[in-house]
């Protein structure tokens, strides 16, 4: 099977344009298993630049679900057979403050709104860079 490339290269998804956050929050626990947010937020804070975006969403689905090493490959084959949200669609940009940066590998990395970082990847002054809003929440303009 040949996966299609889900991932982004030289992009920073904002913020949403709706979002209320003033600062990059951590995800909220939710039960006594790590939500999907959970997952991805600590994947990505704690692995700067390691997963692309196709890998973060497989392995964010891997822990979720508890999939064990014998069944990854079937898994892998069956997940991406089917079409997958993209991060702009996070709950990180969406309403929890985070921008995420992709580098010209489409590896990814996460900045709080209001950090120098964040600051500069959005201004993008140098022009290397697609600039791309998370999701809105609501549909209202």
């Amino acid at each position: 099977m040949v996966k299609k490339d889900l991932n982004y290269y030289q992009t920073f998804i904002t913020v949403a344009p709706d979002s209320t956050a003033t600062a990059g929050q951590l995800p909220a626990a939710r039960g006594k298993k790590p939500t999907k947010v959970q997952i991805e937020y600590e994947l990505l804070s704690a692995n700067p630049y390691t997963y692309s975006q196709s890998e973060l969403l497989f392995e964010i689905h891997v822990r979720h679900k508890e999939i064990s090493k014998e069944n990854l490959a079937a898994e892998e084959e069956a997940f991406f057979a089917k079409s997958q949200a993209c991060l702009r669609s996070s709950t990180l940009p969406k309403k929890l403050g985070w921008g995420i940066h992709f580098n010209e590998e489409g590896k990814i990395a996460l900045y709080g709104i209001g950090t120098p970082e964040y600051k500069q990847f959005s201004e993008n002054k140098n022009g290397d860079l697609k600039i791309i809003p998370a999701m809105r929440s609501s549909r209202k303009k």
